[in-house]
């Protein structure tokens, strides 16, 4: 019995060395948690190229959205863990049990991770023809008109919807009419067509927007100002102390995924990260690449924790209760 043990054990750990010597060696999906032409979209798209030459093989993206991400991120808790199905998601992946009552995933222990990919800062945006042509203007215009104006989001768990509950609780107006869309894509798209006032999200999905004056913007949610919009003011800058809002991604695995796979695609998220189009599309965006400590398995399983302990408190005191 020792003996079949030890061959078994032997048989076992060949096998899997086998494995990771041949992997890739057919497509690997991507599973995006948000709409076709959103923020996280376009990071996932760009990166899944970039990821793909180095593999060898496709990375195909594909949108999986609902119950602000949760449904994909189920979906990849349970997938086979052979590193074929992984998930790319964002801040609302630490988020997710302060929200939800009942998740049937884990984020903490029910994957593996990859690492980090980049961070984007958020913009304030409004209606090209909002009065308020600054923040300070803003904030006047909102108290003068209290329950008059609103607020749109891509639904609930996405950051444009963090984005703007911190904010309207920062400022103390929490009245504010409150929209929820199906996506940041139509969410943008009624702003830019005059049908809601203001929005929250990524310079990933704002950047062309504010510089082509299709939308009109308040500031930048983060404590400097961005180079891609540098004449763009801070919301701090202009009076919001304490206010800083970046959307962080990362990508994941199912739980036991053998580490030489985990090993191999984190090779090739590095490699992606510095593949000079990448590098340009995302600077253009205004997104911030990971840094090699970040877009390691570690870094992303410490930031992640972090978050998720960061985020409960938070999001508790700004009256926000688990659905």
């Amino acid at each position: 019995m020792l003996h079949r043990l030890i061959l078994a054990t032997v048989l076992s750990a060949a096998s899997l060395s086998a494995f990771a010597q041949n992997f890739p060696s057919r497509p690997i999906q991507l599973i995006i948690p948000f709409a076709a032409g959103g923020p996280t979209d376009v990071v996932a798209r760009r990166l899944a190229e970039a990821m793909g030459q180095n593999l060898g093989v496709t990375v195909v993206a594909e949108n999986k959205t609902g119950a602000g991400g949760t449904i994909a991120s189920d979906t990849v808790a349970r997938a086979a863990p052979d590193g074929y199905t992984a998930l790319i998601h964002h801040t609302g992946m630490s988020t997710a049990p302060a929200l939800y009552k009942k998740l049937r995933f884990n984020p903490l222990t029910d994957f593996e991770y990859v690492g980090q990919v980049v961070d984007v800062p958020m913009t304030l945006v409004g209606r090209k023809d909002l009065p308020p042509n600054n923040y300070k203007e803003l904030y006047a215009y909102l108290q003068a008109n209290r329950g008059k104006v609103n607020l749109a989001n891509a639904g609930m768990g996405a950051v444009s919807q963090l984005c703007g509950v911190l904010f309207l609780s920062r400022i103390n107006m929490m009245d504010v009419t409150t929209i929820p869309y199906s996506g940041t894509g139509p969410a943008m798209t009624d702003l830019q067509g005059g049908q809601v006032d203001l929005l929250c999200d990524q310079t990933t999905q704002t950047t062309q927007l504010i510089q082509s004056g299709r939308v009109k913007a308040y500031g930048a949610t983060t404590k400097q100002r961005l180079a891609v919009l540098p004449d763009l003011p801070t919301l701090a800058e202009q009076g919001l102390d304490n206010f800083e809002m970046v959307v962080w991604h990362g990508i994941y695995l199912p739980k036991g995924t053998p580490k030489p796979v985990v090993d191999r695609l984190n090779a090739a998220l590095l490699a992606g990260l510095a593949d000079p189009k990448f590098k340009d599309a995302m600077a253009k965006l205004g997104a911030i690449i990971a840094t090699p400590e970040k877009a390691s398995t570690e870094g992303l399983r410490t930031h992640l924790k972090a978050e998720v302990e960061k985020w409960g408190p938070v999001m508790k005191a700004a009256g926000v209760n688990p659905e």
